[in-house]
């Protein structure tokens, strides 16, 4: 594995970074202004940075095999989703923020031309967003399988009722489209009984019964609503790849939507750390610097180590998923959602920790980027699920390896 960036990489991080420097970063107080003067407006600065962001080529560069996207790989990708993780405003810009990106994905890989025509196209254009309706709140989601959401075939519609929540985006008035995962055959093979299909957000029978916050945050225009369909009918024409392939359309989503969450939190982890010097080196305590004090130092030491370790381990998952797949990088992707965003969460721990009191408020990023960092260990998957799978893989790995080499008795 060889993870030097290619001299196109290097040319498209220097691109993105100076689009940062010049438009993200000097407007994130706008940004941050305009959704507390109108919570679930769509900012305007960032509606005017879009256009820009395309102009300048910088636009769809997460989509990979698509003539839609810029053609990089995940390897390729994840350097320059690092640098855009390092502004809560700044994937939109670039219209590579989730859930759009996975649903993207979906249509791109799983969607009818027509379906295509209809709603990738005008997401493509970041000209509407979406939402993804998979979570529900009376049964344990982290096992896909527990989803008790029905779609029910009635002549040539699907008639579509549940509960939903955590569905990100939903809040957003330019929110269209949403693709919604229920049971098409309850009494099916285990994962065979789960489908997914499109639902218009404006057709009758979906509620939104209230925003979600998280540690506090609404993380308004965006947000995360628990919202209910009673009796919502949708054409046939709108089931995605087919009855009970919603499993298996699942598993294809998550990989790239868990490597990009990871991505984007190295961003987080970098800015803290440096957020965490510039603060240590302008504070005095106790006759010096803080920077001078040994714990902040070892603190600095140890930030640096671990988000070192993290990002190898991102880039050799990116690496995996371009040349074996994603199914044979499973191991790497659980790994490193464990591991992100836990070394994010420490590494803000320390930069909070060195902010005092200023820290914990809202006049630096620190204390949104720890409640957003905290939720992505649940957000695909607790920790919990991923270390089993990792645990299954290895056990797997060790002791089939050891009964393939005992001799027959």
């Amino acid at each position: 594995m060889n993870f030097e960036y290619t001299d196109k990489v290097k040319s498209l991080q220097a691109r993105v970074q100076a689009f940062m420097d010049e438009h993200v970063y000097p407007n994130e107080q706008r940004h941050q202004q305009e959704v507390e003067k109108d919570r679930w407006q769509p900012s305007r600065v960032i509606e005017e940075l879009k256009p820009k962001a395309r102009a300048a080529g910088l636009w769809n560069l997460f989509l990979p095999e698509s003539e839609d996207g810029a053609g990089l790989t995940n390897l390729e990708y994840a350097p320059l989703c690092e640098i855009m993780g390092r502004s809560n405003m700044a994937a939109e810009v670039f219209n590579c923020s989730a859930p759009d990106t996975g649903n993207m994905e979906v249509l791109a890989r799983y969607g009818t031309p027509e379906q295509k025509d209809r709603w990738l196209k005008p997401l493509l254009a970041g000209e509407i967003r979406s939402c993804f309706s998979m979570t529900e709140p009376a049964v344990a989601s982290s096992d896909a399988t527990n989803i008790e959401s029905s779609i029910v075939r009635d002549g040539d519609h699907y008639v579509i009722n549940g509960r939903k929540w955590w569905s990100s985006g939903a809040g957003d008035p330019r929110c269209k489209i949403s693709i919604f995962m229920g049971k098409t055959d309850p009494a099916g093979p285990k994962h065979k009984q789960q489908s997914m299909i499109l639902v218009p957000m404006d057709t009758p029978g979906i509620k939104i019964e209230r925003m979600l916050t998280v540690f506090g945050y609404d993380h308004a225009p965006h947000g995360h609503a628990e919202v209910t369909f009673n009796n919502v009918r949708v054409p046939v024409s709108n089931m995605l790849l087919g009855e009970g392939r919603g499993f298996e359309i699942a598993q294809g989503r998550l990989g790239p939507g868990r490597i990009h969450h990871c991505m984007r939190l190295l961003g987080v982890a970098e800015r803290a750390l440096e957020t965490m010097c510039r603060r240590a080196d302008s504070r005095m305590a106790f006759g010096k610097k803080i920077t001078e004090q040994g714990t902040i130092r070892a603190d600095i030491a140890t930030s640096r180590m671990e988000i070192e370790q993290a990002r190898l381990l991102v880039l050799k998952s990116a690496f995996l998923m371009d040349t074996v797949g994603n199914k044979a990088a499973r191991g790497e992707i659980a790994m490193i959602k464990v591991i992100v965003p836990n070394v994010a969460l420490r590494v803000l721990d320390r930069a909070i920790q060195a902010h005092g009191a200023a820290g914990v408020c809202q006049d630096t990023f620190l204390a949104g980027a720890w409640a957003n960092s905290r939720t992505l260990r649940i957000a695909d998957g607790p920790d919990e699920v991923h270390r089993e799978a990792i645990a299954k893989l290895e056990l797997e790995r060790v002791l089939g390896k050891a009964r393939a080499s005992t001799p027959a008795r």
